[in-house]
């Protein structure tokens, strides 16, 4: 799909939008410790995934209770801790881009209201629609959330652009049919460097050079 037929932009929350990188690192080094998570075993954090999903990976043993509690604990530890986090480069110039372009645009986020309110609040964000994972049956991977948000902006999945930085969210953007910019060398339909480029890219497909 050529960028100029983009209907709307689908934006991951964590590590695109935003950069929380420290704070999401914090909070699960605090929580590993906690319930005592052997740290070799496994990858602490599976980046673009719900708390649960993450807890599950590395405590397979909790029941289904204990799984919620610790999730919940999880993000807990992340709600007040925003000190350093801020908006991605490029975030402002790629919103206000699209705001140029007419282009409607969502944060479609794992975290859950709390959390991704006050991420963007930090980062001085304010997106007109934000799909969380209260909105959802099944986050990422799953396309849920992002074919929830195309039709709440009343677009085409087919024809919406997802912004990822974890294969977890590209395959859930590439599942709902979408195109995919990846960032951080995820591997996507796209890649791209920073949310400047992407800004470029748009800007270039709505006036071609000759």
């Amino acid at each position: 799909m050529e960028l100029s037929r983009v209907q709307a932009v689908l934006l991951d929350m964590d590590g695109t939008l935003v950069d929380s990188d420290a704070a999401v690192e914090r909070a699960w080094l605090t929580w590993a410790s906690e319930y005592r998570v052997n740290m070799g075993s496994a990858p602490l954090i599976a980046h673009g995934m719900p708390a649960l999903n993450n807890v599950r990976r590395l405590r397979p043993d909790l029941s289904e209770t204990e799984a919620a509690a610790a999730a919940q604990r999880q993000l807990e530890l992340q709600y007040e801790d925003v000190a350093d986090v801020t908006a991605a480069p490029g975030a402002a110039e790629l919103l206000g881009e699209l705001d140029r372009l007419g282009l409607p645009w969502a944060v479609v986020t794992s975290a859950d209201p709390p959390l991704a309110r006050t991420r963007l609040a930090a980062a001085g964000i304010r997106p007109a629609l934000l799909v969380t994972i209260d909105d959802v049956r099944a986050g990422k991977p799953d396309p849920e959330g992002y074919l929830l948000a195309a039709r709440k902006l009343g677009a085409d999945p087919r024809r919406c652009l997802v912004v990822e930085d974890a294969a977890a969210g590209v395959a859930a953007g590439r599942a709902a049919g979408a195109v995919v910019a990846g960032l951080r060398g995820v591997d996507a339909d796209i890649q791209i460097a920073d949310l400047h480029q992407l800004t470029e890219l748009l800007d270039q497909a709505e006036n071609p050079r000759t």
